[in-house]
């Protein structure tokens, strides 16, 4: 059966589950949610369906599963970000460059979330995934907060701000291919760019908070690829 609207659980990550969970994963990305089927997970694990459904019941719990992992990781990420760096400007540009990273560093889960994003936000089933996603955008609001009132940001819209940053980077899995020409902290440095340009107050640090060779973008690099 699957979990009510306001049920969280433990994810499993190891062992079968956590086998069975990747292959979901990646199933998503590739095929988005309608097209996951635990057929095709089980013939690629030389596995049965019940040996699905025993560890997760129903494919709304796997994927609830799948997003509520994926965001666990992601604040978990945020936090330590934020932790690395003292400025207001420093901590959103790190965010930023999180956001491509994302494109390689975890794709098949970056994919298979930004790509279900309409699922996510109507399906019952994944309160927790919701939960988390808005503590996630309440923590990057909070940046553009607390910069505006240490007056390193001018003053803007936080709540409209944050949506356009999200709505862009969402569809970032439509476009951006690791194999292609671009790189992740490349783009994450244009990112910067555009959106702190924008809001500084004093711009003097904009090249180097916007150098994808720079401290802010290879430290971001180097926390988020660190086990």
């Amino acid at each position: 059966m699957a979990p009510s609207a306001d049920a969280s659980f433990r994810v499993p990550v190891a062992g079968r589950s956590g086998d069975i969970l990747a292959v979901f994963t990646r199933a998503v990305a590739e095929k988005g949610y309608a097209g996951a089927n635990f057929s095709d997970i089980a013939a690629e694990l030389g596995i049965s369906k019940g040996t699905i459904v025993h560890h997760y019941g129903t494919k709304d719990r796997l994927f609830a599963a799948m997003l509520q992992r994926y965001m666990e990781r992601r604040l978990t990420e945020a936090n330590t970000l934020l932790d690395a760096f003292d400025s207001s400007a420093e901590q959103l540009s790190a965010l930023l460059y999180a956001f491509m990273l994302y494109q390689v560093i975890d794709r098949d889960s970056t994919i298979a979330f930004q790509r279900e994003t309409a699922t996510l936000a109507t399906n019952p089933a994944l309160a927790e995934g919701r939960r988390l996603r808005a503590q996630y955008l309440q923590l990057f609001r909070d940046v553009f907060r607390r910069g505006i009132e240490n007056g390193a940001f001018l003053p803007i819209d936080v709540d409209v701000t944050s949506l356009l940053v999200f709505g862009s980077s969402q569809w970032a899995w439509t476009w951006f291919r690791p194999e292609g020409g671009l790189s992740a902290l490349g783009v994450g440095a244009d990112l910067v760019r555009v959106l702190l340009g924008s809001i500084l107050a004093d711009r003097s640090d904009l090249a180097t908070l916007a150098d994808p060779e720079g401290t802010v973008a290879l430290t971001t690099q180097r926390l988020l690829t660190t086990p």
